[in-house]
């Protein structure tokens, strides 16, 4: 009995075999070596690209009756519109031990744009009301640090509504009313 078992498994194997060597030559010309363009250039690194860290912007804010700069991460130091949004969401949970916010709540995000001349206005949304001297005291400063180099410019007469624009102003508006603050009036670099 057990040579059958030996023999079934020899004459298997060399079936197999036999199959496979047939199966490989089967009709398939040979052929050169095909130009497929650049060769492999090795593995791709699975590491994420880095990423940039938030940058620190001062958002002003008074304390005691003074504005002070406090300085807060975001993602994007550089979207004006992305730090206005900060001020008005208040000061956070460490800041609110020594500061509060004279500027309102907002439903919707203002809206800021940078004028060629340098102007910044900042719309305010739906009826919000005037701002106190204090709050666009805020909004200015912030403003200003954020981006020195819009709010620097001096608007020349003949560009229309910025003619009475002092150097260095920025323009809040909202739906029946304007109002200018000038940057000289912030405080020394925080």
């Amino acid at each position: 009995m057990r040579r059958g078992r030996r023999g079934g498994r020899t004459a298997a194997l060399l079936t197999g075999l036999v199959t496979a060597v047939v199966l490989a030559g089967c009709g398939v010309p040979a052929s050169d070596v095909i130009e497929a363009g650049a060769p492999a250039g090795g593995m791709a690194d699975p590491s994420p690209a880095p990423t940039e860290a938030p940058a620190s912007v001062s958002l002003f804010f008074p304390t005691d009756g003074d504005l002070r700069a406090f300085p807060r991460l975001a993602d994007d130091a550089g979207d004006l519109g992305g730090v206005v949004r900060l001020l008005f969401e208040g000061p956070n949970v460490k800041e609110a031990a020594v500061a509060v916010t004279e500027l309102p709540r907002l439903k919707n995000a203002p809206r800021v744009s940078v004028a060629g001349d340098g102007t910044v206005t900042v719309r305010l949304p739906g009826e919000t009301a005037p701002l106190s001297r204090l709050a666009m005291l805020q909004l200015t400063c912030t403003v200003a640090y954020a981006a020195p180099l819009a709010v620097t410019a001096v608007p020349r007469a003949e560009e229309g509504p910025a003619e009475d624009l002092a150097p260095g102003a920025v323009l809040v508006s909202g739906n029946d009313w304007t109002m200018t603050q000038s940057i000289t009036e912030c405080p020394a670099s925080p």
